[in-house]
């Protein structure tokens, strides 16, 4: 039995309809797709108005992306520009949002011949409005002497609030001030045991006027 030519046009106009139907609605879904797949918040914790409005503008090209296709890479460059950074995680919230948590370095003393602070992360922070009572380093600023000054430190029973003034020397050797006036010379190695020594010393009644304990030499000891 054949079909009538007018019920064959009738059919053929009907798939073309169901066609173009078809392919107009999956346009329409992929552009809502691609439209509430791209940035439109980026959420950053953890810094003050100032730091944060500093980044956040460094970010601003990344509103209208895709978020699919947001690398955080691009992110962490220009995070890891800012020495206040210590720790951060990105994350992020599909479809539009990308949360930036930071933990920012705490300061643990300054340089004396400028405004610089030096956070815990051994960085250098240009701070001019930061009145923190923090030691005073003396000598060429060297990140990687510093930190590992820093680590005997916190091995032993001292903190930075105990110093008043670091001294940094050529040779790798320090030397610190206590906010008692007691200068204490340290040798270029076993910092924390040396350290624990002069504590012990500091709080020792037998001594009652110590303003210098040098440890620079092994097995001698000199209080002034």
């Amino acid at each position: 039995m054949h079909l009538s030519i007018d019920k064959k046009h009738k059919i053929i106009i009907y798939i073309l309809f169901l066609l173009i139907l078809s392919t107009t609605s999956g346009k329409f879904l992929e552009n809502k797709k691609n439209y509430l797949s791209k940035i439109n918040n980026i959420n950053i914790e953890g810094l003050s108005n100032i730091d944060k409005k500093k980044i956040f503008n460094e970010l601003d090209n990344l509103f209208n992306k895709n978020i699919l296709f947001i690398n955080k890479k691009e992110v962490q460059k220009i995070i890891n520009k800012y020495n206040i950074i210590d720790e951060y995680n990105i994350k992020k919230i599909y479809p539009s949002t990308i949360n930036i948590k930071i933990k920012p370095t705490k300061f643990v003393a300054r340089l004396s011949n400028s405004d610089q602070l030096v956070g815990a992360n051994g960085k250098l922070i240009d701070d001019e409005d930061n009145n923190d009572m923090l030691p005073y380093i003396f000598g060429e600023f060297n990140s990687n002497n510093f930190l590992k000054f820093q680590n005997n430190i916190l091995g032993s029973k001292f903190t930075f609030s105990k110093f008043k003034v670091l001294f940094f020397f050529p040779s790798n050797r320090w030397d610190v001030l206590t906010y008692d006036d007691i200068l204490i010379k340290l040798p270029q190695d076993n910092i924390s045991e040396s350290l624990n020594f002069a504590y012990k010393i500091i709080n020792s009644n037998d001594l009652k006027y110590k303003n210098l304990i040098d440890l620079r030499i092994d097995n001698h000891l000199i209080i002034k």
